[in-house]
């Protein structure tokens, strides 16, 4: 299959108006400017780089090239570079990707992912993690995942920032990170370009491997996705904020397959594949900055209500 390299495609293209929003909401957030610079204080980018440095094997088109191929026709086709460095890891009995690096960013992927996905499944995988870095939000992704081991000193007030756990900032986190999945799982259609590809990883994803994959269970999932997607759910974004009350690290495949396939289904995906010239207008050079506002003018924030 010949997939089409979408030079100068813009993340906006394909954004999902849930993630647009939760990300609105979360950088409104009394607090969150704080948070960052603590992050930043601290080196958690250095730190997480150095623990996947010590304990990863590095993938090179040497010791294995058709996962390395696999990642360089993802970034190409999505237009990203220079090309993030790969490392593979223990498998833990489930599909896993990660993508940490706000400077430098580095992808991981499990042994488990590399022996369950077919080479076009592979690109979708790493389409998901690639668009964090076409969309920029490394900076709110990674301070979702280090946000567990950030919360007793949170919670102790340690960073000087206490309370803000209490006040919604970890639930904002998530539920803006479950959103971003959305976005994400548009990038990585964008990358494999074919749908029954994305269906049969996140299948894989939900726990079945190739042998379970007939296709009665295939078409039984697509009408499952569809169902969810269309019952009720038009305010899934309202849904998932409660959600993030629950589970965060939940796959949420079900849901995510149905997006997806509403956005197939509504001519965008197949609009935005078939365009000749992907590079947007120019933004203005001078944008008029608006303050931050202090954590007292924001004191109205509500995480179920400020959206």
């Amino acid at each position: 299959m010949t997939r089409k390299i979408l030079t100068g495609l813009s993340s906006e293209a394909y954004e999902h108006p849930f993630d647009r929003k939760a990300l609105a909401s979360l950088q409104n957030m009394p607090g969150v400017s704080l948070l960052l610079k603590k992050v930043n204080e601290y080196g958690i980018d250095r730190l997480l780089r150095l623990q996947s440095l010590g304990s990863e094997i590095r993938i090179s088109p040497r010791n294995f090239p058709e996962l390395h191929q696999a990642f360089v026709e993802t970034c190409q086709i999505l237009d990203v570079a220079p090309l993030p460095e790969l490392y593979l890891f223990r498998g833990t009995g489930h599909i896993e990707t990660y993508i940490v690096g706000v400077e430098k960013s580095l992808v991981g992927i499990n042994l488990d992912a590399m022996e369950w996905l077919g080479s076009d499944e592979l690109l979708y995988i790493f389409g998901h993690e690639i668009a964090r870095i076409k969309s920029q939000h490394m900076v709110y992704h990674q301070m979702a995942i280090v946000m567990p081991a950030l919360k007793n000193l949170l919670s102790s007030g340690t960073l000087g920032v206490g309370g803000l756990v209490a006040g919604g900032m970890e639930l904002g986190l998530y539920n803006w990170r479950m959103m971003a999945r959305f976005t994400a799982d548009r990038a990585a259609l964008l990358a494999c370009q074919d749908i029954d590809v994305a269906t049969t990883t996140l299948m894989k994803l939900a726990g079945l491997p190739d042998e379970y994959l007939t296709t009665a269970v295939i078409e039984d999932f697509l009408v499952q996705a569809r169902e969810f997607a269309s019952n009720s759910f038009d305010n899934v974004d309202k849904v998932t904020k409660i959600l993030s009350y629950t589970e965060s690290s939940l796959s949420w495949v079900v849901m995510r397959a149905g997006e997806l396939l509403k956005w197939v289904d509504s001519g965008e995906y197949n609009n935005l594949i078939q365009q000749t010239n992907l590079k947007t207008s120019e933004e203005p050079e001078e944008k008029e900055e608006k303050e931050e506002k202090t954590p007292e003018e924001k004191e109205g924030w509500n995480f179920l209500t400020s959206w």
